[in-house]
């Protein structure tokens, strides 16, 4: 047998493979909790516990203004969302009569895996309630707009569904 020949025990490959082994594991451990400590994620914001916090009343207060505005928005969504291009939006919004309702829009790109790549783009309103506006997203992944409409003292916010942007092919 192998291990028979080496009578020095520090020569055994058997010890020298457990060795290596465990130095392995040591150096693919150390470069996880390296990279863990270095990269911050941004899927658990840092500030939880202090950052916006509200009492039930003011969450009931700000839904209950959400709700007695009633604005009904409109997006037209384009087919397909390609890194690095900048992609056309047109948003309308009726308020809960039916008619335009103009003011300032504002658009925040929001991307839960990298908080530092989040990004506002402001929109123009081309017609009475209606606003177009273009948007460069500069990472693949998995993104969601939150538009934020102000006339006068009235704010209106809402959020789009998660959505995929591809890379280009």
């Amino acid at each position: 047998m192998i291990s028979q020949n080496h009578k020095s025990g520090i020569r055994n490959p058997w010890l020298l493979g457990m060795v290596a082994l465990v130095v392995l594991v040591l150096a693919v451990n150390s470069t996880f909790i390296w990279f863990a400590t270095h990269n911050k994620s941004a899927l658990v914001d840092r500030e939880y516990k202090t950052k916006d916090r509200k009492t039930g009343e003011q969450v009931l207060s700000e839904l209950g203004a959400q709700q007695a505005l009633a604005w009904q928005t409109t997006i037209k969504k384009p087919k397909a969302i390609v890194l690095n291009v900048p992609t056309m939006y047109e948003i309308s919004i009726v308020d809960s009569s039916g008619k335009p309702v103009s003011g300032k829009m504002e658009v925040e790109a929001y991307r839960a895996a990298d908080a530092s790549k989040d990004f506002t783009t402001v929109f123009k309103e081309v017609s009475a309630g209606g606003y177009q506006g273009y948007i460069t997203f500069p990472l693949k992944g998995y993104w969601e707009l939150h538009i934020h409409v102000t006339r006068g003292t009235e704010e209106f916010t809402v959020r789009t569904e998660r959505f995929k942007v591809a890379e280009a092919s």
